[in-house]
């Protein structure tokens, strides 16, 4: 049995559909670069998992930018860190078909998330959203990745690619891909929106008020915080009392997620306070640490020649693990390479 031995790296993603919301920041990219010098990091737009429904191709091209421009801005080193779009690497799609024959298909109807998207329209749906997990598996593998960042709802596909590694191994008596970990931890992995706290964050909501874009100016980003969706009560005297309380729950995880604090601490800082003092603390707060975000963002999408060449120096870095790997897979799987 072939026995590999797997160095400690992080990968994720983000798909570029709609534009990035403070969920993508706080669930996701504040996270990305809080793990830089941790381990080796490697994080990806995944522009072949958002061509699963319908999009622009020019708008697709901006949005990818607009990604790259978030993790860029956000503090991504592209000097500690590999920040490439998926497309660039095809490794990802020559993995992703060796595991669409690996996974089965009683697997991918158990996919929560596909059957969300798909409602009671499963049947016109395209084939690329049924089988995009395997897709996702291949992304995290293709690196041997043996962490990652995810929320909550994500967390299913890390085990779908963990069954994956699993069955291959089994199946071609090896030990060739790492069981990876999903690191879920911190306060705020799920974002809500501003309007309903009891659905996410979204970037195609039917409100722009619902939502932080991750684009919005100053004075935007305060005036919907200051709008944001409250019940009557203040604030309970500790954080058991926010159960219940779906809008006041999602405030205080924002604040405490954006000032790298636990919503007890955040509890314990404003106990009882009312919205009149709370919204407008949180207001100035997240002005404070996304106003410079969104500005530098800004600053990088008036050069989108700059961020393309770094996703494609990002690219370059990333096909340098990629190819070894997927080359020692298809020698597994017995696929001959003249």
């Amino acid at each position: 049995m072939t026995q590999t031995t797997f160095t400690p790296r992080v990968f994720s993603g983000i798909k570029p559909s709609g534009g990035l919301t403070l969920g993508n920041y706080l669930g996701a990219i504040k996270r990305f670069v809080g793990m830089q010098g941790q381990m080796e990091t490697i994080y990806c737009v995944v522009d072949m998992h958002a061509i699963t429904v319908w999009q622009d191709p020019k708008e697709l091209a901006n949005m990818t930018r607009e990604v790259a421009a978030g993790y860029l801005a956000a503090g991504l080193d592209p000097s500690q860190s590999i920040l490439f779009n998926q497309s660039q690497v095809s490794a990802h799609a020559e993995l992703g078909w060796i595991f669409n024959c690996v996974a089965r298909v009683g697997w991918m109807n158990r996919m929560t998330q596909f059957k969300d998207k798909a409602g009671s329209n499963a049947e016109k749906v395209s084939l690329g959203l049924y089988a995009y997990p395997a897709l996702m598996a291949a992304d995290i593998l293709l690196y041997h990745a043996t962490h990652v960042p995810v929320g909550e709802d994500q967390k299913q596909h890390v085990e779908l690619t963990r069954d994956i590694a699993s069955k291959f191994n089994h199946d071609f008596k090896t030990e060739f891909f790492p069981l990876t970990t999903p690191v879920i931890e911190g306060p705020a992995m799920r974002i809500m929106n501003l309007r309903d706290g009891t659905k996410k964050m979204s970037k195609s909501g039917e409100s722009d008020m619902e939502r932080i874009n991750m684009t919005d100016d100053a004075d935007t980003i305060a005036k919907k915080f200051k709008k944001a969706k409250t019940d009557p009560a203040p604030l309970p005297e500790t954080v058991e009392g926010l159960s219940d309380r779906p809008e006041a729950r999602n405030l205080v995880e924002i604040y405490a997620a954006l000032n790298d604090m636990t919503a007890e601490a955040v509890i314990a800082e404003y106990p009882g306070a009312g919205w009149g003092t709370f919204k407008p603390a949180l207001a100035d707060l997240a002005v404070a640490k996304l106003a410079p975000i969104s500005e530098e963002m800004a600053r990088f999408m008036a050069d989108p020649a700059e961020i393309d060449r770094i996703l494609g120096a990002g690219a370059v870095k990333a096909r340098a693990i990629a190819e070894p790997i997927l080359r020692q897979t298809y020698d597994i799987v017995g696929l001959l390479r003249s």
